[in-house]
């Protein structure tokens, strides 16, 4: 086993010394899903919402701890050039991952829109369909369904409009993008100052999107009748949105972090993985949005 303490030798890939960190993980993750279970099941009146809460808190001094370990080691200089491709590596698959997570939402959603409601209203070859389940069902899109559901009696519901704070939000990532490239460029080119000040203008537009997109929410449910439960319109349309707001939370935190270890002077030109990272990650985040704006919000 390598020392944690001392710098290995550049030609071997670096074997961690023992962690508690998995089995840890694995405890907090086990807690985690008991409390999520017992609270969506049993509902009120149970400790499912304290165990919930225990296990969020768990996994949040799992990432805080372990990856604490991780900068210390890296700024140890304990990985070397193998190391790097591994890390390299394992983020390209965990973004492919992320991208396979979204298709199969999309997915979803072109299946109900151009599959499934058309088939309910008796388009083309699907007469039967139409005539066995809802033979009065006139579909279009936006639907709440046959069933019209939602909070409303009538299952009446608003769509939220693309050029009002979707258009925002799509502006400012796209201009957080912008920042985190002029960001990099100045790692690169040894310019801290801009570095800086371009990594906070990044995450501070990641916050401002989650505070919108959390606005736009309040309003769909309070003003607009558009809920979860609004069908499958609804369904689909928070999902997606909902998890990708996820995703830009995850990413500004990330950033944050990163932008803390810019102040104490961590990274160099020709190290630096963990912001690549970060930076890759968030242009995902852009690109997924990019998609929800065109075929949530607009078509």
């Amino acid at each position: 086993m390598a020392n944690a303490h001392s710098p290995v030798d550049s030609s071997k890939y670096y074997v961690p010394h023992g962690s508690p960190w998995p089995i840890f993980g694995s405890v907090s993750l086990f807690v985690l899903m008991i409390g999520a279970s017992l609270t969506l099941e049993a509902g009120e009146g149970t400790p499912g919402p304290y165990i919930l809460t225990a296990g969020l808190l768990l996994i949040f001094a799992l990432f805080f701890f372990w990856f604490g370990e991780v900068i210390r080691e890296n700024q140890a200089g304990m990985y070397n050039e193998a190391v790097d491709r591994s890390f390299r590596m394992g983020m390209m698959w965990f973004i492919f991952s992320e991208v396979m997570f979204f298709c199969a939402f999309f997915g979803a959603l072109f299946y109900a829109r151009n599959l499934s409601v058309p088939w309910l209203s008796g388009d083309g070859a699907k007469q039967m369909t139409h005539s066995l389940l809802w033979n009065h069902f006139e579909g279009g899109w936006p639907t709440n369904g046959p069933a019209k559901l939602g909070p409303h009696e009538d299952g009446s519901f608003e769509t939220v409009p693309a050029l009002g704070l979707p258009l925002v939000n799509t502006l400012i990532l796209l201009t957080s993008g912008v920042t985190i490239t002029v960001a990099h460029h100045a790692l690169r080119a040894g310019n801290r100052g801009i570095l800086k000040l371009f990594l906070f203008l990044t995450f501070a537009l990641g916050f401002t999107f989650v505070y919108l997109q959390a606005t736009e929410y309040h309003e769909a449910y309070t003003e607009l009748g558009l809920q979860l439960k609004t069908g499958v319109y609804g369904s689909t349309f928070f999902m997606l949105t909902g998890f990708h707001g996820l995703h830009v939370t995850i990413g500004a935190i990330m950033l944050t972090v990163i932008w803390l270890r810019s102040l104490k002077g961590h990274f160099t030109a020709d190290n630096h993985f963990a912001f690549e990272a970060v930076a890759w990650y968030w242009h995902f985040v852009d690109v997924v949005w990019l998609g929800l704006f065109v075929f949530v919000y607009w078509l």
